[in-house]
C-alpha cells in the first residue's frame, strides 16, 4: 500500500520563473492595451529609454527576441511615430533606433501602472526582501548569460 503522506516535490525554479514571465507579460498587455502596443514592444521601448541608440542586433538581445522579431517590432513602432532609424555616423551600413518624443510620452504615461503592477508583484516582500529579490535575478540573468 502506498504511503498516504506522499511528499510533492517543490515546483523547480525555472517552472516558477517562467510562470512569473507569463503572469507580468499578461499583465502589462492588458496595460498597455489601450494605446495600441504589446508587451514586448513596450519592452524594447523601455530598452531604448535606458539605451537609446541601440542597433537591431543589440535591441534584440536586450530585449529578449530574435532579430526577425525585432524587425517586425521596430518596423510598427516606427510606423506609429513611438521610434525612428538614423545612420550610425560611425558605420554608415547601420542603423540606430531612436525614442522619439512620441515615445518618451508613451512610456511616460505608463510609468505609473507599470510601478503599481511591479509593487503589487512584490507587495507581500519587506522593502529588504524585494531588494534581495532583484539581486538574485541579476545574478541568475548573469550566471547563464
Amino acid at each position: 500500500m502506498l504511503d498516504a503522506q506522499v511528499t510533492k516535490a517543490a515546483p523547480s525554479l525555472l517552472y516558477m520563473v517562467k510562470q512569473v514571465e507569463l503572469v507580468v507579460r499578461s499583465h502589462l498587455d492588458e496595460l498597455v492595451k489601450p494605446s495600441g502596443i504589446t508587451a514586448l514592444q513596450y519592452t524594447a521601448l523601455t530598452v531604448l529609454e535606458r539605451h537609446d541608440g541601440r542597433s537591431a542586433a543589440q535591441l534584440a538581445r536586450d530585449s529578449f527576441v530574435t532579430a526577425q522579431s525585432i524587425s517586425d517590432v521596430v518596423r510598427s513602432l516606427e510606423t506609429r511615430g513611438l521610434v525612428r532609424r538614423e545612420r550610425n555616423p560611425r558605420n554608415r551600413r547601420e542603423l540606430l533606433i531612436l525614442l522619439t518624443d512620441a515615445g518618451r510620452e508613451l512610456l511616460a504615461r505608463h510609468a505609473g501602472p507599470v510601478r503599481e503592477l511591479e509593487e503589487r508583484m512584490v507587495r507581500d516582500l519587506t522593502a529588504h526582501q524585494a531588494e534581495q529579490f532583484r539581486q538574485a535575478l541579476s545574478k541568475s540573468w548573469h550566471a547563464l548569460s
